[in-house]
């Protein structure tokens, strides 16, 4: 049997804010900013003014750590559940500021109807009203006695009974005293213990990541800047979605907007380039497993509380050393010239719009072999080659998908061990062998799928080569996938529909193309031997009918770059599995070459 790893407690509410103002109790502003709708906050107060049960919060104790001088210090709550309560409670009993979902701080006003025993939103018509009190937390304040609370409103409300309007006030002062649960999760507990104690107890379902831990565990460590870089990580990622937040930021968040991060990550400020926009678990994944070497960031928790794997033991050493360490880590990342260097060897490769990239974890673990490279002072050429390999071939083996933690921990710890070059030959020989290139690759391309990773980079192949869509003269794949342009069915969709073929038939990736929308309407459903008739004789002088392709030589070249069988002429519906066999050939033919050329 299992020894209990948490205790339960019932505490008085002005016990669990006393503790928070004091910093007993972190609230690392995992799920920040406050989502709460003022509604909840109005919902939650009566709550506690009926006595009806509100729920349990849930803190996980940060461990004892050993000082530099010997002696221990014992480790805050950190708080890992309950936060939306939390501020509520703050906002509307202590009267403090909430951030909002646009990092503005506000304070959300709850009123009280003492006749009534009702709460509200605070809203014009209700400040106007004197039987309501529009601000409950100057009642909480204490700075006015219940019997002149009481005088004052009913001199205001001669219709009052005194009696009735002093045991509600009476009821709404007490709320600070009602009680709430604590459950303290014992510091020597795992994130996945702590996980999976979370999700059994939070009904809603929600589940926090690893990286949620180690954002409470930034956050809560004020001896070492950690409230600032955990803004810091927060901020990035905001701002390479939206830009024009910069100004909530410079405006909303005075002490940030002095520090150094803000300097750092200013440059966002003029960036629309979507391709990749990484959350604060990529940021928080990148940094950590590009600085110290290490792949699971539940490692990255125990770093940041001090922990000595060999010993088992805590030390503040360790921890002082893990934040500078992430602190190093953080700024490579969210460097400018780190960042649109990555950025443009991405798009050297190919990947000209984060359509063409599904796998943010591919993504991810191609900066860090970008960033470890750089720290190692690789050659920049070098570099540039590598990251494009790595990238690619992760996309096209699928290296990220199933267990990323682990295979980033592998990949990281053999890349510190031996040279990159040695270890990217040795995943080749293992991942992209003549059978992957023959057979695999083709098994990949029969699909009806078509966002799939092996379409996507043969996509990359054709935007890197410069190649033009099907029967364009002048207008390069590249340029139909910047505007989203159509992807076109060789074999008509709605021909191969009325030659009895289902969806997962005629949706084969064998069987698209990207071509201008035109050409597309133009050929309709027409078999491809009549359309492409039509071409030869668009090419002999004839109507120009598609595009604006005139010569037969110049027809050819555009069918060898869209990897498209050359017997094309002539093929009917009988010919369509014939065609879809052909064109995957060609089209393995391409992306192999394509990765010898990275």
């Amino acid at each position: 049997m299992g020894t209990q790893k948490y205790s339960v407690n019932q505490h008085l509410l002005e016990t669990l804010l006393a503790w928070i103002r004091s910093g007993e109790i972190a609230i690392p502003e995992i799920q920040r900013p406050f989502v709460w709708d003022s509604t909840k906050v109005r919902d939650l107060m009566d709550s506690l003014y009926k006595g009806y049960p509100v729920g349990y919060i849930i803190a996980w104790k940060n461990p004892s750590v050993r000082l530099k001088d010997g002696t221990f210090s014992s480790g805050k709550k950190v708080l890992i559940d309950g936060q939306q309560r939390v501020t509520a409670l703050t906002a509307a009993i202590l009267g403090q500021q909430v951030i909002n979902t646009e990092y503005q701080k506000i304070r959300v006003k709850i009123a009280f109807h003492p006749m009534e025993e009702r709460f509200e939103v605070l809203n014009p018509a209700i400040q106007k009203d004197v039987a309501w009190i529009p601000d409950i937390s100057q009642i909480f304040s204490g700075e006015v006695g219940l019997i002149r609370l009481v005088k004052q409103y009913c001199d205001a409300n001669p219709q009052a009974a005194e009696e009735r309007i002093e045991a509600s006030l009476e009821c709404l002062r007490s709320i600070p005293r009602k009680q709430i649960g604590l459950i303290e999760l014992d510091a020597d507990l795992d994130i996945e213990t702590v996980t999976e104690i979370f999700i059994r107890i939070n009904s809603k379902g929600v589940v926090l990541s690893q990286a949620d831990f180690a954002m409470s565990k930034i956050a809560a460590n004020e001896s070492y800047g950690g409230p600032l870089l955990r803004n810091c990580i927060d901020y990035f990622s905001h701002l390479v979605v939206a830009p024009e937040f910069y100004t909530h930021i410079s405006e909303g968040d005075k002490e940030f907007a002095k520090s150094d991060y803000f300097q750092k990550i200013a440059w966002l400020r003029k960036e629309t380039d979507d391709l990749y926009d990484p959350d604060y678990s990529d940021l928080l994944r990148v940094s950590f497993t590009s600085e110290f070497n290490r792949g699971k960031l539940a490692d990255l928790v125990s770093l940041l509380s001090g922990r000595n794997f060999e010993t088992r033991t805590f030390e503040e050493t360790i921890a002082e050393r893990s934040f500078a360490q992430l602190k190093e880590g953080v700024s490579r990342f969210i460097n400018e010239t780190n960042f649109k260097r990555f950025l443009m060897i991405v798009k050297s490769a190919g990947f000209i719009d984060s359509s063409l990239i599904r796998s943010q974890n591919a993504l991810n673990f191609a900066y860090i072999v970008y960033l470890k490279l750089r720290s190692e002072n690789y050659h920049q050429g070098d570099i540039e080659g590598y990251v494009r390999k790595w990238l690619v071939l992760s996309l096209l083996t699928g290296r990220y998908s199933g267990s990323p933690e682990s295979m980033f921990d592998l990949d990281i710890k053999s890349i510190s061990e031996k040279k990159f070059a040695a270890y990217l030959t040795d995943i080749e020989a293992a991942e992209l062998s003549d059978a992957f290139w023959n057979v695999g690759l083709s098994q990949q391309l029969n699909t009806a799928t078509a966002n799939g990773p092996s379409f996507n980079v043969y996509l990359a192949a054709l935007c890197k080569s410069g190649n033009k869509g099907f029967l364009s003269k002048e207008i390069a794949v590249k340029n139909l996938i910047e505007v989203k342009g159509d992807v076109h069915h060789v074999f008509p969709k709605d021909y191969l529909k009325k030659g009895g073929l289902t969806k997962g038939q005629y949706n084969q990736v064998a069987n698209y193309t990207y071509t201008q929308t035109e050409i597309n309407v133009g050929i309709g459903n027409k078999a491809p031997n009549l359309y492409m008739q039509e071409m030869r004789s668009q090419c002999k002088g004839g109507s120009v009918k598609y595009g604006s392709l005139k010569s037969f030589d110049a027809l050819m070249e555009n069918l060898a770059e869209n990897d498209i069988p050359e017997d094309i002429f002539d093929m009917t519906l009988d010919c369509y599995q014939e065609f879809l066999e052909k064109r995957r050939g060609l089209m393995t033919t391409r992306m192999r070459e394509y990765y010898r050329t990275l």
